[in-house]
């Protein structure tokens, strides 16, 4: 009974950190982009520094009507936005905060099972595109393909990396044989696993697929209402699991500085929080790649420099043994 408890309640921890966390992050890019641009409509909502801003939001999206094409395919239309939020509270599951229990569920092959749930989640925006009987749509989920299909191998090859260097596939496992000399010698692998993951999010500057001078909003464009807010609400706690991802990965977890490691959690936050704030401040400094220089990145910078981190990890795991 008692192990039965305590899975509750650590799934319950994962499912109230799926609600919450993705809408602190969005509050928090309504407000770092008002800063770094000098927008002043998001600073003002409900007074103070613009408190209200993301219930305005919420209620704006509720408020709209829902609208199903008529030429499209309704059941595939209607779970397309399931498809890809799901996903990501199953990878939750599996990110470990802490040392000890602090995971929803450990799984041996952590690395496997993050990789291929994530792969799944994409789906939601090409079953989008093709159930909406729209030309933009259709060919904002054929760029989300295209764009999927280049950059899932450099974050499969930089995620081998440091599986290689560990000796493990288990989320928990890395982190238990991190050390801190680990960062400089992988953080080519981490910088490619972060790139590739904002790619398949669709962040900015790799948001070719909802490029809305050229194809209005993608896959996107006939959802209206809560069905929309979805796929932002997808955005966002995509962002929150590639961030704790990267941190897991190549920044150590809920390892501190200077071997001071009993604020587990508070570390693992912190850092992801860190790199949250990176994804927004690219959002906001950086143009729109086009699509060729989008391939082109993938292929001719990101996969070689994934591999050149493998082949150094090799290397330097046959020197220490």
């Amino acid at each position: 009974m008692s192990d039965i408890l305590d899975v509750a309640v650590r799934l319950a921890a994962v499912f109230v950190a799926f609600l919450v966390l993705p809408l602190v992050l969005g509050q928090t890019e309504h407000k770092v982009m008002a800063h770094m641009q000098g927008r002043l409509g998001p600073m003002y909502a409900g007074g103070f520094h613009g408190w209200a801003q993301l219930m305005a939001d919420a209620v704006k999206f509720a408020q709209k009507e829902d609208i199903v094409p008529a030429g499209a395919d309704r059941r595939i239309f209607q779970l397309a936005p399931a498809v890809a939020l799901l996903p990501y509270l199953l990878v939750l599951v599996v990110i470990p905060i802490g040392p000890g229990n602090a995971v929803g569920e450990f799984i041996d092959a952590g690395i496997f099972f993050v990789l291929a749930v994530l792969g799944i989640g994409v789906l939601g925006s090409l079953m989008a595109g093709w159930a909406s009987a729209n030309k933009f749509s259709l060919l904002g989920g054929l760029r989300t393909a295209a764009q999927l299909m280049a950059y899932e191998l450099p974050m499969l090859l930089a995620a081998a990396s440091v599986a290689m260097a560990a000796g493990t596939l288990s989320l928990p496992g890395i982190l238990e044989a991190f050390h801190w000399w680990w960062v400089p010698w992988q953080i080519v692998g981490g910088v490619v696993f972060f790139t590739a993951g904002l790619a398949e999010l669709q962040r900015p500057p790799f948001d070719m697929p909802v490029a809305d001078s050229e194809i209005i909003f993608g896959a996107y464009t006939e959802y209206t209402g809560l069905r929309f807010a979805l796929f932002l609400f997808a955005e966002f706690v995509g962002i929150v699991v590639l961030c704790a991802l990267t941190t897991v990965l190549f920044l150590g977890g809920w390892h501190g500085p200077f071997g001071v490691d009993g604020l587990g959690p508070v570390w693992t936050l912190l850092k992801t929080a860190l790199l949250a704030f990176v994804v927004i401040w690219l959002r906001v400094s950086y143009p729109r790649l086009r699509e060729d220089q989008l391939q082109k990145l993938a292929w001719t910078v990101l996969i070689p420099l994934a591999l050149a981190q493998i082949a150094l990890t090799g290397v330097i795991k046959v020197v220490i043994q």
